[in-house]
């Protein structure tokens, strides 16, 4: 038995089932979108090519509702419940007179194995490996006063992104001239163009090596994409907002923060779909244009703004409507793949090699946003009743038990304590 003071893998009766559920829901967008946008090599197929495969009015129906509902909003509700996630953990600690810093440290340094792992050995979008380094940086915030930690997040949510487009669109042209500057970014573009349209080339080879190969190749060569440090601030800054609302139980006390929750909620739903509708107009209007107007390189902020507030809605509407009977019920169900999302976010990987790689099923750079949709569908409903079943049989996740016995030292025990997910998150 450990010492009061030490830290240690929590209890199935410690956990907030709202939580597990709205982590398995935020999973679910975050595969659809990570299917649509790189699973299925659009992102990687040339820009005449991605717009034929959505060209029908099925495929621009399902294009346009997800760009409206999913991309980036889920991603932005995961990575919220991150940053949460250390508040949790964090007063938990504090509860038991421990310090988190040493475990947490290991924590991040075990999932930033597993991430790298995860980026070069089978998948290169992989988001573990950001959110253990930003992690590292989070730690710094844990005795900063709830005003400093908005502050930051204001700061990073939305003052480095414009500032960071403006670098962007000027470049080096003080110095070195406005043709000089275009040509070196057009120059980029062409290299950016080759790497992928060889990421592509490997993905649909019918060797396993080949393809894996390509991937760590691009995974490799994308390491200094000048990109990054702005995911960085987005994702820090993300984390900084759960970890507010975290501190301030606004997801763990759902009854004590109602009417907070129910402004978040009409204001998240109506600001970000207020500017979901824009972006959706504005991308219509311009599709297939190959030279749009560069003005619209400065919607960058409004489109953080609407996936910020959608992300936001989302969470508040799922957490009151988790508060009814009948909605918990239904909402639960999605408890049990919240509690093992590391070993089904894995898995997503390794299922999508097989089915879009050549040397699986070979579907990438063919399957039109529809179908895509229903394969993941499909994968989804498999994962979370293999989720409700593990968790009827074990404690903890297969990769999640990984992570806890790395990061305490010791193997886990995987049944010990064991309760039934199913009828708790109920």
């Amino acid at each position: 038995m450990s010492e009061p003071s030490s830290a240690g893998p929590i209890e199935h009766s410690e956990r907030v089932h709202v939580l597990d559920a709205l982590r398995g829901f935020a999973l679910v967008g975050v595969f659809i979108s990570n299917s649509l946008s790189w699973f299925n090599g659009r992102l990687f197929l040339p820009r005449e090519e991605a717009l034929a495969l959505a060209a029908s009015p099925l495929e621009l129906t399902v294009n346009s509702l997800f760009g409206l509902l999913i991309d980036q909003k889920f991603i932005t509700l995961f990575t919220f419940l991150f940053g949460l996630g250390f508040a949790l953990q964090m007063t938990r600690a504090e509860a038991r007179g421990a310090s988190i810093v040493p475990v947490y440290r290991r924590r991040l340094a075990v999932l930033l194995g597993l991430g790298l792992v995860h980026m070069f050995a089978l998948w290169v979008g992989d988001i573990l490996s950001t959110y253990a380094l930003v992690g590292f940086m989070l730690l710094a915030f844990r005795t900063r006063s709830d005003r400093t930690v908005l502050v930051w997040a204001a700061v990073l949510l939305f003052v480095v992104p414009p500032a960071f487009t403006v670098l962007q669109r000027v470049g080096t042209e003080p110095w070195d001239g406005r043709e000089a500057t275009e040509r070196a970014q057009k120059a980029a573009r062409e290299v950016e163009a080759a790497r992928r349209a060889a990421f592509l080339a490997g993905l649909s080879s019918d060797s396993v090596v080949t393809s894996q190969q390509a991937n760590a190749r691009y995974a490799w060569d994308g390491i200094p994409n000048p990109n990054r440090p702005l995911l960085l601030s987005i994702v820090l800054g993300r984390f900084l907002l759960g970890l507010w609302a975290g501190r301030r139980r606004l997801l763990q006390d759902v009854e004590q923060h109602r009417p907070f929750l129910r402004k978040m909620a009409a204001w998240g739903l109506g600001v970000g779909g207020v500017i979901g509708v824009i972006v959706l107009v504005l991308n219509l209007l311009y599709r297939g244009v190959s030279s749009p107007p560069g003005w619209l390189a400065w919607m960058r902020l409004p489109k953080d703004v609407g996936y910020l507030f959608m992300g936001a809605g989302y969470a508040a509407t799922f957490a009151l409507l988790f508060q009814k009977e009948r909605w918990r019920k239904v909402l639960g169900v999605f408890a049990p793949a919240g509690r093992m999302a590391l070993t089904l976010y894995l898995m997503q990987s390794l299922v999508s090699v097989c089915l879009y790689d050549g040397w699986g099923l070979g579907l990438v750079g063919r399957t039109p946003p529809s179908l895509t949709v229903l394969l993941c569908l499909g994968v989804l409903v498999a994962q979370v009743l293999f989720s409700h079943w593990w968790l009827a049989r074990f404690r903890f996740g297969p990769v999640e038990w990984l992570w806890r016995s790395l990061t305490y030292g010791r193997v886990q025990s995987l049944r010990e304590g064991l309760a039934n997910p199913v009828s708790a998150a109920h």
